[in-house]
């Protein structure tokens, strides 16, 4: 079998509430959001910059169910601003047979990180 690394999932333009960077690292998700995107605690995830450009991989904890949160934490805290608007991307391994009918979740987010979708 040969398995290949897909998208799973991805929060769209996200926009950054929080940069905290006396945390130990990774980066909070509203709860909300990371059921809708199926992402799970302590995840791995790609997270790209709209703003700046930068990409970086940390793994996510999730935050207050409603809040809208988006926090990078630790190290990440000097890949973005508060207001930056960033992409958070997942993966899954999938045997080449499965990929044609695989489709990835992608949600849209506005400005205040509510669902288009």
């Amino acid at each position: 079998m040969a398995y290949r690394k897909i998208l799973k999932s991805k929060l769209h333009m996200a926009r950054v509430t929080e940069a905290n960077l006396d945390y130990e690292g990774s980066c909070t998700i509203d709860e909300e959001l990371m059921e809708l995107a199926d992402i799970k605690p302590y995840e791995f995830v790609l997270i790209s910059n709209y703003n700046n450009g930068e990409r970086f991989e940390t793994y996510v904890i999730p935050g207050k169910r409603g809040s809208r949160t988006i926090c990078l934490n630790g190290a990440t805290a000097h890949k973005g601003s508060v207001g930056d608007r960033v992409f958070i991307f997942s993966w899954l391994y999938l045997d080449e047979d499965d990929i044609e009918a695989h489709r990835p979740k992608i949600i849209i987010l506005d400005e205040d990180n509510r669902p288009k979708n």
